[in-house]
């Protein structure tokens, strides 16, 4: 029986050539997205700003302005309300009350659950959430930091295990795919909550594990082939971990698609960080950090053998990729 192959062994695309426009391509993008995120603004969940979440579902999909004056007719503060999923389920988000206790939270759901059930026959309350303004505040940090971390102490990662040069494109590629995600959320104005951290923390994850092994290789073939040129080094490492990278992301993509289909509205937002990222991150790691380690001037040939080299490097022959 033979083995599927989605991509020959015989590959030899030339990644190197393109890596101008990639960076053109690259730079227009992170710009784009940085700018989406302070115009648009990312339409932070309660987690992060604080306040009352209500999920109230209807039998028909309700006129949204017809709900908006029943819960304004209640005099709770102003309401943001969205509709979410099939139409047929709206998020009702209301400001903090005065006395930030379940007394007063469970009298706002209450009282608006009780209108909408008396305007809208049929209607039933879903869920609720609710977060202090403190708890948001903190929240907000906590997730920067958490973000902030990942990255720095993952360059460190790449500068220790191979070499400086490593360590920025792995940064940058990492930064593109967090940029690249924020400004996903701004544009479509899904709701950005703890459950995106997870999934942005998730997508860094992937991201670095797709391209440790393309940096691993691009080492090890710097130290085979002391005499060619890091063009064809990279070329060729990335090349022969194709068929990997390619294998590994169809196969996430297809459990990220059947969750996106399946996993219901609450997963939604989540499952589409992750979808974003793998593409994202796929092409960050093939078109971006690898070609940009000749920007940063690393060479093949390096000026001295380190301790604990290897002999049985010098002068080797090309060989075959290895069965991926």
């Amino acid at each position: 029986m033979r083995l599927l192959k989605i991509v020959p062994d015989d590959t030899n695309i030339d990644f190197v050539r393109l890596r101008y426009w990639a960076f053109g391509l690259t730079t227009l993008l992170t710009i784009a997205a940085i700018a989406l995120v302070f115009v648009n603004r990312l339409n932070m969940g309660v987690d992060f700003v604080g306040g009352i979440m209500i999920e109230e579902k209807f039998q028909v999909p309700p006129d949204v302005e017809k709900v908006r004056s029943v819960v304004d007719g209640l005099h709770l503060g102003e309401a943001q309300i969205q509709t979410v999923g099939d139409q047929k389920t709206l998020s009702i988000r209301l400001p903090r009350p005065e006395t930030a206790d379940d007394a007063a939270t469970n009298r706002i759901v209450n009282a608006v659950s009780a209108a909408l059930e008396k305007n809208f026959a049929g209607a039933q309350f879903s869920k609720q959430d609710a977060v202090s303004g403190k708890v948001s505040g903190e929240l907000v940090w906590h997730g920067i930091l958490a973000v902030a971390v990942a990255v720095l102490l993952i360059g460190l990662f790449a500068i220790f295990r191979f070499e400086w040069q490593f360590g920025i494109s792995t940064v940058v590629a990492i930064v593109h795919d967090v940029l690249m995600t924020m400004g996903f959320f701004a544009l479509t104005q899904l709701e950005f909550d703890l459950n995106i951290v997870a999934a942005v923390l998730t997508i860094i994850g992937y991201s670095i594990n797709d391209k440790i092994v393309i940096d691993d290789r691009i080492r090890e073939n710097m130290r085979r082939y002391r005499k060619m040129d890091m063009r064809e080094i990279i070329n060729l490492s990335v090349n022969e971990t194709l068929p990997r990278t390619v294998m590994t992301s169809l196969t996430i993509l297809l459990a990220l698609f059947a969750l996106l289909i399946f996993g219901g509205h609450v997963l939604r937002g989540f499952t589409a960080a992750m979808i974003l990222g793998v593409i994202v991150g796929t092409y960050s790691s093939i078109y971006v950090s690898s070609s940009l380690l000749i920007t940063l001037g690393l060479r093949a040939e390096p000026t001295a053998d380190k301790p604990g080299r290897a002999e049985g490097t010098r002068g080797a022959e090309r060989t075959a990729p290895d069965d991926l």
